[in-house]
């Protein structure tokens, strides 16, 4: 008995420990309910959604036998929506509860979808019908793009916004994972098709997602402010609250010219390793399981984002991507796709968290919006390139330029914020209510400092 009894006297002090341990950030986030059911429907969604891009590419391809510029084009023609209405898009965000706007663009993906996956079961499908659906699919999603994006930050509570923001790339790159191997795998088995089709199904659960989601529940930034919905509010944000500048700025070069892999990668896979289909589907999946890994170490890192993070994972990240290009074989090629998308996973998450954090809630549609406008909006200047150069030069050399440019960046742009911040500081120019940044000093994240609580509630 007194074994037993000096057991059980040590044994509870280290459970006890562990009791009062705080929670995962993931798990913790995971228990808001409109947060879990709009979560799932957007996992189903994206699934489908990554299935109809991989297969987009390879109808394409085969309509046009395997054309890299053909293929770039319809990227920006699905992209450039982004640049003309994506400023729109957050405007509305900001006017209209996010949740009926998004039950709204939704629907209109799904109809986009069906019509493609109509046209191509029944063999009436060309290149221009391809061409103008995917333009239509983009001006859905640069309408829908900002408030799906800002409307996590009414989800959950503002401590939980960095986790629910790495939670929401987690699913997407798991998403972007299932996607293109099932496509590959269904293209190669039954057509394009029914690829289409299946993803026209797909945004049934993401419209029942929003339909249950609790309205009462969600945190309202409130009716707009005095001067209603203004873009260049948003515009004057950002440019006087560093801590939005450099993360919106860096993430415009790096998704012009870095984050093309939806075009390498089929022209590595077509061009390069004279390889099909299923391929292609392998070598996204390698891609995008890095990024899952990426945005799950972002969601379970207890600290908030900083810029010093958002800077050392963009070099890191330029720095893969060149040396991807160099790759002799298909192997080593798949093999180092896996730390590229861990680390480009990094970059937009952290970005993405600290353009949240620093955004004032009754402008964050409209910052959002640019935000979105940088990273998409350069795609259709950065795609065709990439096509460009991979007819002109090799699939490689796209590879190459493409990290050496994302690394450039990261590594000119913080040292240029900074001195326009002490420019502004030495001006001492008076500044209005919402012209002000929201933080206390001039910027706390370039200092490598975790942000305070900036923004209004």
């Amino acid at each position: 008995m007194s074994i037993v009894r000096r057991v059980r006297v040590r044994v509870p002090v280290c459970l006890r420990a562990r009791r009062h341990e705080v929670p995962s950030p993931v798990l913790a986030t995971l228990t808001v309910r409109n947060f879990r059911r709009y979560l799932i429907g957007q996992l189903t969604s994206n699934i489908g959604t990554w299935m109809q891009r991989a297969a987009q590419d390879l109808l394409v391809l085969h309509l046009t036998g395997n054309s890299g510029s053909a293929v770039g084009l319809v990227t920006a023609l699905q992209f450039l929506p982004q640049t003309l209405f994506g400023l729109t898009g957050g405007v509305l965000a900001d006017r209209f509860p996010k949740r009926r706007l998004l039950l709204i663009t939704q629907t209109a993906m799904a109809v986009q979808s069906l019509l493609l996956g109509v046209l191509t079961v029944t063999e009436a499908v060309n290149l221009p019908s391809v061409y103008a659906l995917a333009f239509a699919l983009g001006t859905a999603t640069a309408m829908d793009t900002p408030a799906r994006n800002a409307f996590i930050s009414e989800l959950v509570a503002r401590e939980r916004v960095p986790a629910a923001v790495s939670l929401n790339s987690a699913q997407f790159n798991i998403a972007r994972t299932l996607g293109p191997a099932i496509a590959g795998l269904t293209v190669a088995a039954a057509g394009t098709g029914p690829v289409f089709l299946l993803n026209a199904a797909s945004y049934l659960a993401v419209l029942y997602g929003l339909i249950s989601i609790r309205p009462a529940e969600l945190s309202s930034p409130g009716p707009p402010r005095h001067g209603g919905t203004r873009l260049r509010d948003a515009f004057r944000h950002i440019r006087s609250t560093p801590d939005l500048l450099l993360p919106i700025t860096l993430i415009g070069f790096v998704g012009t010219f870095g984050l093309n892999f939806q075009v390498t990668t089929s022209l590595m896979a077509i061009t390069v390793f004279h390889s099909g289909a299923a391929v292609f589907g392998y070598l996204s999946a390698a891609y995008a399981i890095g990024s899952l890994i990426g945005a799950l170490r972002g969601a379970g890192r207890g600290q908030p984002p900083t810029a010093p993070r958002l800077i050392t994972a963009t070099v890191v990240f330029g720095t893969l991507e060149a040396v991807l290009g160099l790759m002799p074989g298909y192997g080593t090629f798949l093999a180092l796709l896996i730390p590229t998308g861990l680390a480009a996973a990094t970059v937009t998450t952290t970005a993405n968290s600290l353009t949240q954090l620093h955004a004032d809630p009754h402008l964050r549609g409209r910052v959002m919006s640019v935000y979105f406008l940088v990273l998409l909006g350069g795609t259709p200047i950065g795609a065709p390139l990439v096509g460009l150069v991979s007819d002109t030069l090799g699939a490689r050399s796209t590879l190459i330029l493409a990290g050496i440019v994302s690394a450039a960046s990261a590594l000119a742009l913080p040292a240029l914020v900074s001195a326009r911040t002490r420019r502004l500081d030495r001006t001492n120019k008076p500044m209005t209510q919402a012209d002000a940044p929201l933080t206390d000093t001039p910027g706390p994240a370039l200092s490598g400092k975790a942000p305070t609580n900036q923004s209004t509630t």
